[in-house]
């Protein structure tokens, strides 16, 4: 049986910022991943997505973004710079690799992890799978709709030709549901529902960007943190809820004709979607924009909390010594969703990882913040 000193799952930004730090310091560190190519988990995103950060403030550890700073990186550019940030700091990534099982070794310290490539040791494990998971979040009546009715989530739409002639309903109205229903609205008939979950009051594009943006930040990075009670409520309605509208506003919605009901999708009757204020949407389309799950059900250690989220503090598993999260949304601040934040988690995770070495390493830096 194969021992490596850490292994990080996921080979996503956190995984790879995190592995990039370890690699720094001297460690040993394999980070597996289940898809074939590093970089697509983004690019199986719609079509039409781009950062919501500028490429000035998007760069991981050690690299910048190789784009104008004020630009906004399409999905695909964002893979690019994954696949090209493993191959420049020489990360060994082993992707087509699916874990099975997490759990604790029965007979020494440290971890066993059942893959697909066959049963692995390791004396550290940081999970890095995804900040609000990775399992579609679908309520269970979706599946008494009509069979009539294409229902696709926001992870399997690509682009507006996928979708049946006719009306759409988009359901869930944070930022990844109202810049579908905007793009949709283009082309058809348009109804956004689910609840109001606020935007950010300047636009993306704006010349203004350059000085509200950094500010913003670090808002994200230094106040609205698990430190601080705003930053403690506003984790719960993240996690919860999802954030705010970032590129589309409330008026161009409406300006594009989008009939937007801040009710929610409680029930089906008569095989149509049914509204908490009773209202009945006819729609052949829905697009469920209603998040994801964290489901851990393969890491069987005591460390999973009764709202599925994983008991951690910075990413830190007291529960389960030897065990990290890196990505999770709100690990440490609301900037832990973003390019920009995920480099300071990163770093402070592996920090936490060093003297639990077994060989000689070269301390990190203690992280700002």
């Amino acid at each position: 049986m194969e021992h490596i000193e850490t292994i990080v799952i996921g080979a996503g930004q956190a995984g790879l910022a995190t592995a990039h730090h370890l690699g720094r310091s001297g460690r040993e560190c394999v980070v597996l991943d289940r898809n074939p190519r590093i970089g697509d988990q983004w690019r199986r995103q719609w079509d039409s997505l781009r950062l919501y950060s500028p490429a000035r403030f998007d760069g991981l550890p050690g690299m910048p973004f190789p784009a104008r700073p004020w630009s906004f990186p399409t999905k695909d550019d964002v893979a690019d710079y994954l696949e090209a940030y493993a191959q420049r700091w020489d990360l060994t990534v082993r992707t087509g690799v699916g874990i099975h099982r997490l759990g604790a070794a029965p007979d020494r310290e440290g971890f066993l992890l059942d893959t697909d490539a066959g049963r692995l040791h390791a004396d550290n494990v940081v999970v890095a799978t995804g900040t609000f998971g990775a399992t579609p979040s679908v309520p269970s009546f979706a599946a008494d709709l009509d069979p009539s009715i294409l229902q696709l989530h926001s992870s399997e739409y690509r682009r507006p030709g996928q979708l049946r002639p006719g009306p759409v309903l988009v359901v869930g109205a944070s930022h990844s549901g109202t810049d579908i229903a905007y793009e949709l609205a283009a082309t058809r008939p348009t109804t956004l529902v689910g609840r109001d979950c606020g935007e950010i009051p300047i636009r993306l594009e704006s010349r203004r960007m350059t000085v509200v943006f950094p500010l913003l930040l670090f808002v994200w990075r230094h106040l609205l943190t698990r430190r601080t009670p705003v930053g403690r409520k506003e984790m719960a309605q993240v996690r919860q809820h999802g954030g705010p509208m970032l590129r589309v506003k409330r008026s161009d919605l409406a300006a594009r004709g989008v009939v937007r009901n801040p009710s929610r999708v409680v029930a089906v009757r008569s095989g149509r979607p049914l509204l908490d204020d009773g209202t009945v949407v006819e729609a052949p389309n829905v697009i469920w924009a209603t998040g994801f799950r964290q489901v851990f059900d393969w890491i069987d250690l005591p460390v999973i909390g009764d709202d599925g989220w994983p008991r951690e503090y910075r990413g830190v598993a007291d529960d389960v010594p030897g065990l990290f999260f890196c990505g999770l949304s709100f690990q440490f601040a609301f900037s832990s969703m973003l390019l920009a934040g995920v480099g300071r988690d990163a770093q402070y995770v592996a920090a936490q990882i060093l003297p639990r070495s077994h060989t000689r390493a070269t301390p990190l830096p203690s992280p700002a913040g």
